[in-house]
């Protein structure tokens, strides 16, 4: 069983206050069903694992529920706003990062904190208070005055999820935040995932590494727009005869129709 930077287990539940909660939630394009009527709660500071195929409908489902696509049918909540009518309110109560697109490489360390302090609404003296706690935080006081862009990429995604949560949001979700990183740098990020769950902060997490997903206290797997599987490790383990989360992965995505 792994442990959290409290010393807790990983898979123990967390306390049941809901922060996220989808019913029936359903996105369509034309015929095509992208998002297949999936119902979830997620509660605060857990750590929860969202997993699936290329194709599965993950990435439109996260979407909807950052605020980012208004859904087809159904209902969903985040931090209490509802994602039809209050889609601006949930923008200010998340943070957001991808492997993809997190940070500005044209920018300084420096430069990026302060900018996405001030997209997030903060107050300048909180933006150079957090700013100065930030860089002391992970090392940069040598390199605030650098360009991103010459920054290592495990660097880059620890400095991408401070970012995310430099406003202290009710929610965090991230889209395959370790791609590509070296294994001791992803085992650091967890260690900064850990602490914000301990914080309180919900982590809403993607991944392609199946070890990642015994660190979650639960996960979804999606199939064809569907959630087929959602509980714990350990339970979907035991359920499937798998020794490990890559097995249960693989039974479910084995009967998948589609891909990207």
């Amino acid at each position: 069983m792994k442990k959290g930077s409290s010393g807790g287990d990983i898979n123990m539940m967390p306390a049941t206050t809901t922060v996220i909660e989808a019913h029936e939630l359903t996105k369509k394009f034309g015929d095509f069903i992208a998002t297949n009527a999936i119902t979830l709660n997620v509660y605060r500071g857990e750590i929860f694992g969202f997993l699936g195929a290329n194709g599965a409908g993950k990435t439109t489902a996260m979407r909807m529920l950052c605020g980012l696509s208004v859904p087809t049918s159904g209902s969903a909540t985040i931090a209490g706003f509802d994602v039809y009518r209050q889609r601006e309110q949930i923008k200010k109560h998340i943070g957001y990062m991808s492997q993809k697109f997190s940070l500005y490489d044209d920018l300084t360390v420096l430069e990026n904190i302060q900018f996405f302090g001030g997209i997030y609404g903060l107050s300048n003296e909180q933006i150079k208070s957090k700013s100065s706690d930030l860089i002391k935080r992970l090392g940069l006081e040598k390199e605030a005055k650098s360009l991103v862009a010459t920054l290592p990429l495990g660097w880059k995604q620890k400095l991408a999820f401070s970012v995310a949560v430099l406003h202290d949001p009710r929610v965090v979700f991230l889209d395959e935040p370790t791609g590509g990183v070296d294994p001791v740098t992803r085992r650091q990020f967890w260690e900064m995932i850990y602490a914000a769950a301990d914080s309180g902060v919900t982590v809403f997490v993607t991944t392609h590494y199946m070890d990642e997903a015994e660190y979650c206290n639960r996960i979804s797997i999606m199939v064809d727009g569907k959630i087929e599987a959602l509980d714990e490790p350990s339970r979907l383990k035991q359920k499937y005869n798998a020794k490990s989360m890559e097995e249960v992965f693989y039974v479910l995505a084995r009967g998948a129709r589609r891909s990207d």
